[in-house]
């Protein structure tokens, strides 16, 4: 009998499991402008729980962190949506409005990637460290229950591998969050009497394991856009424009940084996109001609490599569109557009279907390359909001009293492909993880799409309490009683960008700097690629410029690590053995630190306290010593411990 896969069960725990880290995403990225992945944590929850039913399977655990994981990444939607109540065009979040933003966007980005999954998951060789990761758990889980063909010894090995990992990156959270350790160390300092450039690192075992399963090439290009930033733009665009009298310089460079070097990142990543969707195109048509030539397959054709039907995804495709069709002309009805409604939702519902079928492809390439955690989600955001604006301020100048209103209906038709992005940002992910499991696609985009709907009706609520209870940064209209609202600081970059593009007052000199550093380092990878001996993917420079220092530092580190290991795990007695204990350690990192960050964010939410486990204060002296000695002792600790193994000649597969 075949195991049990798409069933209501896993369904219904699968959206019982998101309203948890849905709500915890919604905080933290609203608090600190980060969120995490989900389908991790997911999993291990799914395979705690199913374990206790007699007919459970891999398959069905894989169903369960599919839906949570799509339902977890949708709150990315904050990045935007929350604009429309920092600009003082909303005093709450109407819910039927959020819902169907979340919903249509949503199911947008699910229909959008069933095209690129042959071209981007099954004849790819990029990496998908979270999907790794995701399906490595799920199979030791497995085998640790006796399910599969694998040598039990060979489970329990990596079981514990899986094991050490989760409880290095967890443990190393924890004390963290004590502040008995710091978590990142940071700083600024002056290169000459005007120059400044400054350091962020995190202590992150999670991002180090990311590093690990990227590889070399990402780790390196990465380490390329962090010089490109710290060791380039930031000491020369503080030399050239000094900082005022009486503004410390430190604050002055991480202003730079903000308004300036991220948007070079982002001129960065939008070129690189378009180049890698140009090298795209031959493998997504023929994506779409082996989606319709399957459908056409008998029904005891392969169903591993089996979509939604052709007919389903046109008919989903242009319901969705319908719907934002609606919305935005309901949106511009009710307002001083009206006379331009018809007008402005001709220009929003291709703008939504062109734009975010880009948006998924640049989405999902750059999750397959760097793990949907780190992606920078919201610098295609930026992308997404200038272009929005700057057709919107074309097709209906800003006459008085008109300019509001257009930059609310830039943010509203952004919050609809934003949510397209962010799920398409992690369903590759998902559908790598049921590669490797042997899950059914099909059945995989069906989880998907109810994981969008558990997700939207989920976060509109997560928005009024917070607003409520906290208020935005800047937002007006916002009776609150917390004195210390919350920043939204992508919401509130989002927000600006669109006011400066339809003011007519936006600096698009970096954004085209950026452009012609992502020209150069095509070049640059193009020329590499010749020698055949490595590469520098411009995507990942972009996001090493884009992203803080912090989310990216450990990643190198990781990366250059986990190439070491390689090659000394390439001259073991089995080579294949102690590769795989490699990346399930590196899997296990980014589940321990994931599962307490999802436990974390709840203290923060139920104390209303950033640091609701601290033991001491931030200004703990022995504590940077200390985060540093626990990041590097654990490594040392975990990877002497590969290697011990890796000498082994009578483990599972290696007697």
């Amino acid at each position: 009998m075949l195991p049990r896969e798409l069933t209501l069960r896993g369904l219904v725990l699968g959206a019982l499991i998101t309203t948890a880290f849905t709500a915890a995403n919604v905080y933290l990225g609203l608090k600190v402008g980060l969120t995490f992945a989900s389908s991790i944590p997911a999993a291990v929850i799914s395979m705690a729980v199913l374990s206790v039913v007699r007919d459970s399977s891999i398959l069905e655990n894989n169903i369960v962190q599919t839906v949570a994981s799509a339902a977890g990444t949708l709150s990315a939607i904050i990045f935007v949506l929350p604009g429309l109540v920092i600009v003082g065009w909303w005093t709450g979040f109407p819910f039927w409005q959020c819902f169907l933003i979340c919903v249509s966007g949503g199911i947008l980005g699910v229909l959008f990637t069933i095209p690129l999954r042959r071209a981007l998951v099954t004849h790819s060789d990029l990496p998908y460290p979270e999907g790794v990761a995701a399906a490595e758990v799920l199979k030791v889980g497995s085998g640790a229950r006796g399910e599969g063909k694998d040598d039990p010894r060979a489970a329990r090995e990596g079981l514990i591998a899986v094991i050490l990992g989760s409880a290095a990156s967890a443990g190393l959270a924890i004390v963290g969050a004590t502040q008995i350790a710091a978590a990142e160390v940071s700083g600024f300092f002056r290169l000459t009497a005007t120059a400044a450039s400054g350091y962020s690192i995190a202590w992150s075992l999670a991002l180090f394991g990311a590093g690990h399963l990227v590889g070399l090439s990402v780790g390196l290009a990465m380490l390329a856009g962090l010089l490109i930033a710290w060791a380039g733009a930031v000491p020369i665009l503080t030399h050239l424009q000094p900082a005022a009298v009486g503004v410390d310089f430190a604050a002055h460079a991480s202003d730079i940084w903000r308004h300036q070097v991220r948007f070079i990142g982002a001129g960065t990543i939008g070129v690189s996109a378009i180049w890698t969707l140009a090298k795209l195109a031959q493998p997504v048509v023929g994506g779409l001609v082996m989606a319709v030539s399957s459908s056409r397959a008998s029904a005891s054709s392969d169903d591993l490599d089996r979509d939604l039907a052709p007919g389903w995804i046109l008919a989903l495709t242009v319901v969705c569109l319908v719907v934002a069709g609606g919305l935005s002309y309901t949106f511009a009805n009710a307002t001083t557009l009206a006379p331009h409604a018809v007008m402005l939702t001709a220009i929003a519902v291709p703008f939504v279907f062109i734009v975010g079928f880009l948006i998924a492809g640049v989405c999902g390439y750059m999750a397959g390359l760097i793990g949907a955690s780190n992606s920078p989600i919201s610098g295609v955001g930026i992308l997404a909001i200038v272009t929005c604006a700057s057709i919107l301020a074309g097709a209906v100048p800003p006459a008085a009293g008109s300019r509001l209103v257009l930059v609310a209906f830039a943010l509203f038709i952004t919050a609809i492909v934003f949510a397209c992005a962010t799920i398409s940002n992690d369903n590759l992910q998902d559908l790598k993880t049921g590669q490797l499991v042997g899950a059914s696609p099909w059945r995989q985009q069906v989880a998907l799409i109810v994981g969008v709907g558990a997700g939207a009706a989920v976060i509109p609520s997560v928005l009024n309490l917070l607003a409520k209870a906290y208020g935005f940064a800047g937002a007006p209209n916002l009776a609150v009683v917390s004195q210390h609202p919350l920043p939204a600081p992508q919401a509130t970059l989002i927000s600006a960008l669109a006011q400066g593009v339809i003011g007519g007052s936006l600096d698009w000199k970096m954004i085209g700097v950026g452009a012609l550093v992502g020209v150069c380092l095509i070049v640059l990878d193009a020329g590499l690629t010749l020698t055949k001996r490595m590469s520098i993917p411009p995507l990942a420079a972009g996001i090493g410029i884009y992203l803080p220092m912090s989310a990216t530092f450990a990643v190198v580190v990781g990366a250059v690590v986990g190439h070491w290991y390689h090659k000394r795990a390439s001259k073991s007695p089995a080579p294949e053995r102690v590769e795989r204990l490699g990346t399930l350690v590196a899997s296990g990192l980014i589940v321990g630190e994931s599962l307490f960050g999802v436990l974390n964010a709840g203290l923060i939410v139920a104390f209303a306290n950033e640091a609701p486990i601290a033991l001491v204060s931030p200004t703990f002296a022995p504590a940077h010593a200390l985060g540093l000695l626990g990041f590097v002792g654990l490594v040392v600790w975990l990877y002497g411990w590969l290697l011990r193994k890796g000498l082994r000649v009578d483990g599972p597969s290696g007697r």
